[in-house]
């Protein structure tokens, strides 16, 4: 676990290097398009979803270990370090952090309108509008929501079972971006894999509250008032696990996430996470970011710790 964060950091996803979720996209979108040709009406597109998702994540599951298997036949040591890179790729630490210094960048330049063309890149709602304050809440609360599953959700289920299952996790996730929406084309056919995304995140949202809780109070921010926004606001939240992060994040830096959002054109009122003791200011998305490098790193250390006693019990 520690060598694939320490890689996860180090070199992050290099663009010359084939990423598994690349091939698990593609494998998701033949797979829909084959089944929208069989299934036509709701109901058989609601047992197609049923059946994308299991496909989708056995296989992914399936390949990675039979890779793991055919590289410990080369050398045990060679299925070692094919499992820390696996692990590796389904973290995505380095480059949430790049994402969100790409929006820090233009914002602290006053280049408004770069500002918002990168934070789109990274958030589903409408950017053009949007003034300074507006890219940063976005920004910062993409940074939290996606701790969940950029990091502690792939570590936990490594810890469970190495890298097949971070990356049968993954697969999850992937399904969930490409086809868990509640729109017309994929209210239908999406519905199992937004259910299993929520599934799959339940108990790693709530561990990543409790690690950004225990950043705050090793950084010297407010603790207090972070687990105040956990308990009052995390609820609240339409994610049954965002809310999490989110709260946590926005006590931690004193500062309100949520409110009025915009989704092609539409608005969309978002519950209010935290309290505004600060105005939203760009060093926040700075401030996030650290954050996140701090709680990954206590996820590292718990989850080592949590998998050592658990041995000493088994």
């Amino acid at each position: 676990m520690l060598a694939a964060f320490l890689v996860d950091l180090a070199v992050g996803d290099p663009s010359w290097l084939p990423h598994p979720v690349v091939l698990i996209g593609k494998l998701i979108d033949r797979l829909e398009k084959l089944l929208r040709r069989i299934f036509h009406r709701p109901a058989g597109l609601r047992l197609a979803g049923v059946l994308l998702a299991l496909t989708v994540v056995s296989a992914a599951w399936a390949a990675t270990a039979f890779l793991l298997w055919l590289a410990g036949l080369v050398h045990p040591w060679l299925a070692v370090v094919l499992n820390v890179w696996l692990i590796s790729t389904t973290m995505a630490t380095r480059s949430l952090a790049s994402a969100a210094r790409a929006v820090l960048q233009p914002l602290t330049a006053g280049d408004l309108c770069l500002a918002r063309q990168r934070v789109g890149w990274i958030v589903g709602r409408d950017t053009a509008a949007m003034d300074a304050a507006d890219v940063t809440r976005a920004t910062v609360e993409t940074v939290a929501e996606n701790i969940v599953d950029g990091f502690v959700s792939p570590l936990f289920f490594a810890l469970l079972g190495g890298a097949p299952l971070a990356m049968a996790y993954r697969a999850v996730n992937t399904l969930d971006s490409m086809v868990g929406y509640r729109n017309e084309r994929f209210r239908d056919l999406g519905w199992f894999s937004a259910r299993l995304d929520d599934a799959a995140n339940f108990l790693s949202a709530r561990w990543t509250a409790l690690c950004l809780l225990a950043a705050a109070w090793l950084s010297g921010r407010r603790t207090g008032e972070a687990w105040r926004a956990v308990r009052r606001d995390a609820p609240a939240h339409p994610s049954p696990n965002s809310g999490w992060p989110e709260a946590a994040m926005a006590g931690a830096l004193g500062v309100r996430l949520g409110g009025l959002n915009y989704y092609g054109g539409r608005a969309q009122m978002r519950a209010y996470m935290g309290e505004p003791h600060l105005h939203l200011q760009p060093d926040h998305v700075r401030q996030a970011v650290d954050m996140m490098y701090l709680a990954a790193a206590l996820a590292v250390l718990s989850g080592m710790l949590a998998a050592r006693l658990a041995g000493a019990v088994f």
